[in-house]
């Protein structure tokens, strides 16, 4: 794991430390889990960003569900 330096603001110090102490876990556990988070949304909203953008470019389509169900043989 690499090491990274990071200057919280006070308000957010204060409640890490108080999460930390209540539940045991350490603050650099819920700085990770808290990043990791953020950056599994921000990489969703950037290829629905790109998805869409393709979509109005008329690089890219749509397909109905029973498009797909019947492409995959999954039709009743």
């Amino acid at each position: 794991m690499a090491a990274v330096s990071l200057r919280l603001p006070e308000d957010l110090k204060i409640r890490l430390d108080k999460l930390a102490k209540r539940t045991g876990r350490s603050k650099t556990w819920y700085m990770v889990e808290a990043i990791s988070e953020k950056l599994e949304d921000l990489e969703d909203l950037y290829l629905a960003e790109q998805r869409t953008r393709a979509l109005q470019a008329g690089r890219s389509r749509t397909h109905t569900i029973d498009q797909v169900e019947k492409r995959l043989g999954l039709a009743d």
